[in-house]
């Protein structure tokens, strides 16, 4: 291949590292914060390949978990990786001072940046965003990713509005999530932002239009075979790429049939991983569901070696964690 080409086909720099899982919180069975349990899935999750994981996000069930157990978390989370990933800590909230006061607390337990929501539910006008994320930004020497999820949130970031929001030094990043890939290549060709994609099964056509990088939530049952796609597409290895992801398409569709904090917990507690029940408003998942994930995840190709140079995938290694929920018996 010409050196032009290959060159090409190169990922964009990643402030945060390229394959990164948002993580699920343990919770005890009446509930609490399992501290063990966060240390040990974290070593587990960077062991399978994660460079950075997002603590206190929406998978983390953020809503229901006190500043305390924030803090607490990251601490832990913090200690258990050392300097093998970086931390990114979610402190968005639909109320600026309060997010301001968790930026400051997650610089102070050692997070390494921060992904800050668009703040849901108020629906505050692009003026409202843009101020909200430049005082985040201003808050900490840390630097940020906005998240832009208007299908939770309620609002989108607007183009002119990032345009604007990519001016400040410490705003470096989108965890993109608006599945608008017009819009993201718009972004993408006229600032220097960072895009991760933040809806896993556009995490390829994302790359394709110059995203960085994923934040995922099936990172937690297969990311090896996800880093192993966005390493085969910035070498050029585009078939290889292909192939990966449509083996990770029953894992995809598995994770979110529901909420995806339900069903990312039911996959890892399958698998005998540190996971618990959600909190309420959520629920566990059913019965049928569990079925339904373990035969999703068994329909996958999860295991990089299975995905050959030319594009073929063949039929079945997963990753170990899938690999033991999807033979797991329903409890």
């Amino acid at each position: 291949m010409p050196a032009s080409v290959a060159g090409m086909s190169a990922l964009p720099p990643a402030p945060f590292g390229r394959m990164i899982t948002a993580m699920i919180t343990p919770f005890t069975s009446d509930g609490g914060l399992d501290v063990p349990g966060a240390a040990a899935l974290a070593e587990h999750l960077v062991d399978a390949g994660n460079e950075a994981l997002v603590i206190n996000g929406t998978t983390g069930e953020s809503p229901t978990t006190s500043d305390a157990e924030k803090d607490t978390l990251l601490r832990v989370v913090r200690e258990a990786v050392g300097g093998r990933a970086r931390i990114i800590a979610g402190v968005g909230t639909n109320d600026t001072r309060h997010t301001l006061e968790l930026a400051g607390a997650a610089e102070k337990a050692g997070a390494d940046g921060l992904l800050v929501v668009t703040p849901y539910y108020s629906k505050p006008p692009q003026a409202g965003l843009l101020a909200h994320f430049r005082a985040v930004a201003d808050a900490t020497g840390l630097p940020t990713m906005i998240y832009d999820i208007p299908g939770r949130s309620g609002v989108p970031v607007a183009t002119e509005t990032l345009l604007r929001l990519a001016e400040h030094p410490r705003i470096v990043a989108v965890k993109d999530a608006k599945d608008d890939l017009a819009g993201s290549s718009w972004v993408l060709a006229n600032t220097g932002l960072a895009y991760y994609s933040g809806t896993d099964v556009l995490n390829l056509p994302l790359l394709s239009v110059g995203a960085c990088g994923v934040v995922s939530v099936v990172g937690h049952v297969a990311a090896p075979a996800i880093r192993a796609m966005i390493e085969a597409f910035g070498a050029g290895e585009v078939g290889r790429a292909i192939a990966l992801h449509k083996g990770l398409l029953p894992a995809y569709e598995g994770i979110f049939r529901t909420q995806g904090v339900i069903t990312a917990k039911a996959a890892l507690a399958m698998a005998g991983l540190p996971a618990g029940p959600v909190r309420s408003p959520l629920v566990d998942a059913t019965e049928a569901e569990r079925a339904r994930l373990r035969a999703d995840l068994a329909a996958a190709v999860l295991d990089p070696a299975a995905a050959g140079a030319g594009g073929a995938a063949s039929a079945s290694p997963r990753s170990d964690t899938a690999a033991a929920a999807a033979g797991a018996a329903v409890s």
